[in-house]
């Protein structure tokens, strides 16, 4: 009876508590000086397609959208200077599940003071980003002799590790198979994997271009022509929508190609948003594990997801492509050769993978630079630069103007004469021997 009585009690002063909060909330909301909340913009050089993309497929909210394109722009900076000074040492650059961090992985306890002064985490690894790559490349040395259980491998940065992918019951024989190849058992992980990756080729889609009775995506423009997938034509074929000629072409082993356009086709630095616009590309900075990144193509449109690993290795029922990147962002055939972007940067092309855009599912992309050096090519830009950079809160930062020197903590925006020459720091950071203005272009914009 006490118990019953005390609820009704608790109930009614609920109830008034419910009322007051309601007149207070309708009298705040009649007053006609609240302003509403601003909206959140894509930031500077991120088209609003891949803004408004990154929310749908990642749940964010715009400012979280925002927040972490931030992340990812910092990311890429920092990989770009810690893979060329600390060379052997590094354990290469991730983004956190959450995206709202950068860890790089450090073999020795010195390096972590050099990491946190570019405002990263230091993750305490064994094995350096080189070991891991010299393993991936061992296995690809014998991708013909992979069991046909073995789906792909790659290099694990996050896991320091190297994964080969088995489906059921081919845990044994990736073992053996990663042995033979000489991979080291303490830098080797089997997983068990449902994937079965094809190349993406043959619907019809949007913006497509055509190779024969084939269909396929183009992915960036370069001086000439456009490169897309090795796997969408064989050198000399002839493509259509636009007219042209395949001048490159590798497929198994890489997974990229160019196509020579003829003359009357203008390549520009677009890539079609499927909503009646396109998207910008301001160039192609690498981005880091975990970063999100968006993908263009003609049978699905945008999608976006994150990349999960890279110098991945797949295995198609064509042969193995190794050198790939792994990502969760769905694609569909037809999708093959299209683009992939983080921010607006050009990151790779579709090569294949397994599942869709219903069910979900693992993809994997052709990065773009191996495939412009392959064949000397040129992205062609439509201007911007490499994507916006968090402004780190920073002690003892000189006045604009001053000389470099080591041991100053520089922000976002500062300036700087280095050898009678002006730079403008692009992020954040504490400056270290080795890090000299002309040596650092991730940190350091001549001006």
């Amino acid at each position: 009876m006490l118990r019953r009585t005390t609820t009704v009690a608790a109930t009614t002063l609920g109830a008034a508590a419910l009322v007051l909060t309601v007149a207070l909330t309708a009298h705040a909301s009649a007053d006609p000086t609240a302003a509403p909340a601003a909206p959140v913009a894509a930031p500077d050089g991120v088209a609003p397609e891949v803004f408004a993309a990154l929310q749908r497929d990642l749940r964010l909210t715009p400012a979280q959208a925002k927040a972490r394109l931030d992340v990812d722009d910092r990311a890429s900076r920092v990989q770009q200077v810690l893979r060329s000074t600390l060379g052997a040492r590094y354990g290469g650059t991730w983004v956190g599940e959450r995206g709202d961090a950068v860890s790089v992985g450090v073999t020795t306890t010195a390096d972590a003071a050099t990491v946190r002064n570019l405002g990263a985490v230091p993750v305490p690894v064994t094995h350096p980003e080189q070991a891991l790559d010299r393993a991936v490349d061992r296995l690809n040395g014998r991708a013909a002799a992979a069991p046909a259980t073995v789906v792909g491998w790659y290099a694990d940065l996050p896991g320091n590790a190297v994964v080969v992918l088995a489906r059921d019951g081919g845990a044994a024989a990736a073992r053996s198979f990663a042995a033979a190849a000489g991979v080291p058992a303490d830098v080797l992980r089997v997983r068990a994997s449902t994937e079965d990756p094809r190349p993406y080729v043959d619907v019809i889609g949007g913006n497509a271009y055509y190779t024969g009775s084939s269909r396929c995506s183009i992915g960036f423009s370069v001086n000439g022509g456009f490169v897309t997938a090795g796997h969408c034509g064989r050198v000399g074929a002839r493509t259509s929508q636009p007219a042209g000629t395949v001048r490159g072409s590798t497929f198994p082993g890489r997974d990229y190609a160019w196509v020579q356009v003829d003359a009357g086709n203008t390549p520009r630095g677009l890539v079609n948003d499927y909503r009646g616009g396109t998207v910008a590309v301001a160039g192609s900075v690498e981005a880091a594990v975990g970063a999100a990144v968006c993908r263009s193509g003609s049978t699905t449109g945008w999608r976006c997801g994150t990349i999960q690993q890279k110098n991945a290795s797949v295995t198609y029922p064509e042969g193995t492509v190794t050198g790939l990147t792994r990502s969760n962002a769905c694609a569909e055939p037809g999708d093959s050769g299209g683009s992939w972007i983080s921010g607006n940067q050009a990151q790779g092309v579709t090569s294949g993978g397994s599942g869709n855009c219903s069910t979900g599912g693992t993809m994997y992309f052709q990065p773009v630079n191996p495939i412009l050096a392959a064949y000397g090519l040129t992205l062609v830009t439509s201007g911007g630069g490499p994507g916006p950079s968090p402004t780190p809160t920073a002690t003892g930062t000189p006045p604009d103007g001053t000389t470099w020197q080591v041991g100053t903590t520089y922000a976002t925006g500062a300036t700087v004469s280095y050898a009678g020459v002006s730079y403008r720091c692009l992020q954040g950071h504490t400056a270290q021997p080795g890090w000299e203005p002309p040596n650092v272009p991730a940190l350091w914009q001549r001006i």
